[in-house]
């Protein structure tokens, strides 16, 4: 199994080493939890974020609609001639 060497300060170790032992676990184990949970965060903002993409796109003239100021004027809008 592939492994990763980390370094923290002795502040931060010391402060893994207390939390590993309040919750009764390793310290191998408790920054695993960690690196999981912030791994399962990531999935979870890219899929929200294109949970997003695709329903404004799929609602695009609605939005328009509702925000015109917000829409970007097109090529020959706004251009001296």
């Amino acid at each position: 199994m592939p492994a990763l060497n980390v370094e923290f300060s002795d502040r931060e170790l010391e402060d893994l080493r207390q939390i590993a032992k309040e919750r009764g676990t390793s310290m191998k184990a408790l920054v695993r939890e960690a690196a999981a949970a912030d791994i399962a965060r990531h999935r979870a903002l890219q899929e929200g974020a294109e949970a997003f993409r695709t329903f404004f796109a799929a609602h695009a003239e609605e939005f328009a609609a509702a925000f015109p100021e917000d829409e970007r004027p097109s090529s020959g809008e706004g251009r001296a001639a």
